[in-house]
Order: structure tokens, then sequence, then C-alpha cells
């Protein structure tokens, strides 16, 4: 089950508030990580090749990632059943939350074309809850670059 207001989500805005569960079936709340950078990957499917891809290169550059004290989660549409698999045949450091009702990857405006699925984004947001970058791939076949996405962590941490 997942809660997620309906709301545009641009860069200078307040970033819509969530909660959904993790791999363990734990609730993780958007607004309860205040006072720290929050990182928010987007992306269309668990076990697909760009997806793995661009999650096991999270995973290999992770050290970068965690350097930085930043929350960083994974999300896409899949169960949490689906995550704790994926998780665990690529050994990921990242918590993945299952938003398998979609309201989150619409409240921030990345949807994919295809129907029901998420987008690849990167949205960061700082301290204070708000979106500082925000980075929606149209064509999903390309990844973020893992080092774009630490300088965008360091830019909202200056920011905060």
């Amino acid at each position: 089950m997942s809660r997620a207001k309906e709301a545009t989500a641009s860069v200078g805005s307040v970033a819509p508030d969530f909660i959904l569960h993790d791999t363990e079936g734990t609730e993780w709340q958007m607004s309860a990580q205040h006072g720290r950078v929050v990182v928010l990957l987007f992306y269309p499917g668990d076990e697909t090749p760009v997806c793995t891809k661009q999650l096991c290169s999270v995973r290999d550059n992770w050290e970068s990632y965690a350097a930085t004290g930043a929350e960083v989660v994974g999300i896409s549409t899949d169960t949490v059943e689906s995550h704790r698999k994926f998780t665990d045949h690529h050994n990921l450091p990242l918590r993945l939350l299952a938003d398998t009702e979609g309201k989150v990857h619409k409240a921030y405006d990345a949807s994919s074309w295809f129907p029901g699925r998420a987008a690849r984004a990167v949205v960061v947001v700082d301290a204070q809850g708000i979106i500082r970058y925000r980075k929606v791939e149209t064509v999903s076949l390309f990844r973020p670059r893992d080092a774009e996405i630490v300088e965008a962590i360091r830019a909202a941490q200056n920011e905060s």
C-alpha cells in the first residue's frame, strides 16, 4: 500500500511526501528524511537489461554515494518480493521501494511512456525537503551517470 499526494514536482518545489515499503516490508516515508539529502532513483523494472546495469553501476560506485551521506533509494512499480529477489541477485546496497500503485512516480512526474511504469529519473531533494535536481530520461535506454548524480548530491548539500 502506498500513499502519495498528487503533485508535479519541479526543481525548487517541496518534494511530495509519500510512504512506500522496502524489500523487508518496512515503511519508508519521504518526510521522515528531512535533515538529510535524499536521492530518488526511479527506474522501469527489476531484472531488465538497462535497469540492472544502472543499479549495478550504483552498487559498483557505492563508495562515492555513501561518502556523501545521502539517503539513496531506488523506486519502481515492482513488488516488494521482486525487489527482494533483485537486491539479493545483484547484491545491491541501496534500499528499493515498491510503488506498486504508481502514485509516487506520478507525483514526481516521472512516468514512462510504458503504461504503469516509472521512467528512468533522478530526483535529488535537499535536507529541507526542496527538490534541487531533477532529470527524467524520456528514452529509458539511457541511464544516469553516477558522477553526475554524486555532483548533484554535493550541490544540494551546499544549498541546504
